[in-house]
């Protein structure tokens, strides 16, 4: 991927924060994701490398920062 920049929702399911894609369209729309500390309510919202995610899930709170946009999704 030669583009610096990613959807929200394509960038945690690529980082395996959820389980499948659609979830994380629903977790992006949700208003339990920030970014850099402002809350977004878009699934497509793009993000960058330096970015600073901070995510409300069940099991608690995840702080994220994003060091790479993935071409595939792995670990």
């Amino acid at each position: 991927m030669t583009d610096d920049r990613l959807r929200i929702d394509k960038w945690l399911w690529f980082a395996r924060v959820v389980k499948t894609r659609t979830l994380a369209q629903k977790l992006a729309i949700s208003g339990r994701v920030r970014i850099n500390r402002d809350k977004n309510d878009n699934a497509a919202r793009q993000v960058k490398v330096g970015d600073v995610l901070t995510i409300t899930l069940e099991s608690g709170v995840r702080i994220l920062r994003i060091a790479g946009i993935g071409a595939r999704r792995g670990p």
